[in-house]
């Protein structure tokens, strides 16, 4: 079994990280959407300890909060009749798979069929008054940047979105939450997988994730498409709310996988932070991740069955999109695929210049890649030699366009 990429033999010979795409002072950060209760509780788990390079952020999210706070009692109250008239939530379509294994590709394209719909990153960022004040959106266009920070995607309030980010905001227990203080021990790790919650605390996680799904299915209408690697290790308690769901997993060659999650975490800590993230531990948090997360989505992957669950490799996605989601709809029952075929061949054909970004991998992470990931590393056949795991992704890099 090897995960082997060639690499430079000098430290001077390897290329470099490419460079975070700009993220202005002015572009909210994640926490802008809390209301003012779950930001101070989230500043009092973390000891006030924000970097004094930080202050003017955090003055101006306690301000935002204060604006969320009455924003969301306008909700609660002028719009108690839309919500409680709305139809129950259908059963919703997962896509699950560790960071930057291609579930972001997969929602982009998946929400291209309009008979789904799907939370924005403006619903995911204002959890709790979105409905009262998505009007703004067009005004707020200006604040954020044309492309995400960590990648080559382009970002917008109507983008799809995670709804992991709403968890967050709405402060029901979510592992997003370490991102504003990532020197800091965090509690929240427990929410990746719900184990070890209290029988309060998951019943409040259920809750929090019906309310928002609810409002988002009472503006949409539609079975909802929702992407969040987190819920790759919530399969039990997904099913206990939504016991029709479907599932689609997608799985990405691992020596991809982890430099660009690496890439991933330290974007994040460095815009979104409070503090001045020393990155210490972040190797070992990553590998140690993806062990907990798919060890528990072992344990529940049984309750899966053929009818509501998929399973796709990144690499078979980008080299044949439509052939793969063909076999997708089929297995799920979706619907003809043949009616959506045409709107994300469409699509795809605008993605087709998009360049991912290329990491090495050391000897060194190479071994500790094949020590602690080794077993789903050969489950999902990426036990290739060199010089064929080069010569395919060097193949996928040329004939067709290529995503995160």
């Amino acid at each position: 079994m090897s995960v082997e990429h060639t690499s430079p033999a000098t430290p001077a010979e390897r290329p470099k990280e490419a460079a975070f795409h700009p993220y202005p002072f002015w572009s909210p950060r994640f926490w802008h959407g809390m209301t003012l209760g779950v930001w101070l509780k989230l500043l009092w788990r973390n000891k006030f300890r924000v970097a004094w390079q930080r202050w003017p952020m955090a003055v101006a999210i306690t301000l935002v909060s204060v604006f969320n706070t009455l924003l969301a009692w306008v909700q609660a109250l002028a719009l108690a009749g839309r919500i409680s008239d709305a139809m129950t939530i259908r059963a919703p379509i997962f896509i699950i798979g560790h960071w930057r294994s291609g579930t972001t590709h997969l929602h982009e394209i998946l929400v291209h069929d309009r008979r789904f719909g799907y939370p924005t990153t403006y619903e995911c960022y204002a959890p709790s008054h979105f409905l009262a004040s998505e009007w703004m959106t067009p005004l707020l266009k200006f604040l954020l940047p044309a492309k995400r920070p960590m990648d080559n995607m382009t970002a917008g309030w109507e983008h799809p979105q995670e709804d992991e980010f709403a968890l967050c905001n709405l402060g029901v227990g979510s592992p997003y939450a370490f991102i504003a203080f990532p020197n800091q021990p965090s509690s929240e790790e427990r929410f990746l997988d719900l184990q070890g919650l209290s029988a309060r605390e998951l019943s409040r996680w259920k809750r929090g994730l019906n309310w928002f799904l609810l409002r988002v299915s009472a503006k949409h209408k539609k079975t909802l498409v929702l992407k969040s690697p987190p819920h790759t290790a919530r399969i039990r308690v997904l099913l206990e709310l939504f016991p029709d769901a479907k599932f689609i997993h997608i799985v990405r060659d691992p020596a991809a996988v982890f430099p660009s999650t690496m890439r991933l975490w330290k974007s994040l800590f460095t815009l979104q932070g409070l503090q001045i993230p020393d990155f210490e531990g972040l190797e070992e948090q990553v590998l140690r991740g993806f062990v907990r997360m798919y060890e528990q989505f072992d344990q529940d992957r049984p309750l899966l069955n053929a009818e509501n669950f998929h399973e796709l490799r990144y690499e078979d996605l980008v080299r044949d999109p439509l052939g793969e989601l063909e076999k997708l709809y089929a297995n799920l029952q979706l619907g003809e695929f043949a009616e959506v075929r045409a709107a994300v061949a469409a699509y795809l054909e605008t993605q087709k210049s998009y360049q991912t970004n290329r990491h090495v991998l050391t000897p060194e992470l190479r071994q500790k890649l094949e020590r602690h990931w080794g077993p789903w590393i050969e489950r999902y056949g990426y036990s290739v030699n060199p010089v064929e795991q080069n010569k395919q992704n060097s193949e996928i890099g040329s004939t067709t366009f290529t995503m995160p």
